[in-house]
């Protein structure tokens, strides 16, 4: 017997209204079909403005869906109420690419941390604990609770971030473009992270990005968004490697590599597949 997904899309179409006088409403996702599978992370890749983003948002109820539908271990979640959707959030996370905004500046990180602990119904005393374990999960010291979220580098910010995805012990968590902000050898070790807190919890990523390389370093799968529809979507190593769909090979000859010389040959390639429109193939 199959498993059912932990995550379904199916058909999903999201539209937003403009405002005019019978102006007609903008289509940002067409029928979108996809799913998670437990202690998978699926990578959701595509330039800006492809939908990928909206997807997330749709996932976590800050977007509207117009048509299609959104189950969560085999339940409708598309049209919960704000009361449902509260107590969905213990099962469904979120790790936004910034981390500083998406932070109580104002609040130390114990606080930060304690804060979704307390909503649950945790004692003071075991919330205390359990601020310490998840700082020792992100690789960040004990006396991190006592500090503000300015006081650290956006690395370390970014770690707070998930601690606190974490501190509900989610099945899903949507990740945002969580590392575009920072740099290449920071994003390295906040990937590896991620990589780290699956394999240690079983929780499972719908993980947004923009760039295929930082894909290729966490997905099992990877589904390729353009003009929100789905182009391409298949085990993340062949995707990232020798995609099939022109889309897809665009965003490979995009994706910067350490050897100048290789660098080069994959600009050329480039800018002779943009001078054949095989970037707006569909």
């Amino acid at each position: 017997m199959t498993e059912t997904p932990l995550l379904e899309v199916d058909d999903l179409v999201v539209e937003y209204d403009v405002r005019g006088f019978r102006r007609s409403p903008v289509r940002v996702l067409h029928g979108i079909a996809l799913d998670v599978r437990r202690g998978e992370t699926l990578g959701l890749v595509g330039e800006s403005g492809s939908g990928k983003s909206t997807l997330g948002r749709a996932v976590l109820g800050l977007a509207p869906v117009t048509e299609g539908e959104i189950r969560f271990e085999g339940r409708a979640i598309s049209g919960l109420g704000k009361r449902e959707r509260r107590a969905l959030s213990s099962d469904i996370q979120v790790v936004f690419q910034d981390p500083y905004t998406s932070l109580n500046p104002a609040m130390t990180v114990g606080d930060i941390l304690a804060e979704p602990l307390a909503v649950g119904g945790v004692a003071k005393g075991e919330a205390r604990q359990r601020v310490k374990d998840l700082l020792d999960a992100v690789h960040l010291p004990t006396d991190a609770a006592q500090r503000l979220p300015r006081e650290f580098s956006g690395g370390q910010r970014q770690r707070v971030a998930i601690a606190r995805a974490l501190c509900r012990e989610p099945k899903l968590i949507v990740c945002d473009e969580p590392v575009s902000a920072l740099d290449l050898s920071t994003q390295a070790r906040v990937l590896d992270l991620f990589v780290e807190i699956q394999e240690r919890t079983g929780v499972a990523y719908l993980f947004v990005s923009h760039d295929l390389a930082v894909v290729r370093h966490i997905a099992h799968r990877v589904a390729v968004m353009y003009r929100g529809e789905i182009v391409e979507l298949g085990d993340g190593d062949t995707v990232t490697s020798t995609p099939e769909h022109p889309y897809t090979q665009k965003l490979l000859l995009a994706s910067p590599v350490p050897d100048p010389d290789a660098q080069a040959t994959r600009r050329a390639r480039r800018l002779e597949a943009a001078s054949s429109g095989a970037g707006g193939a569909r």
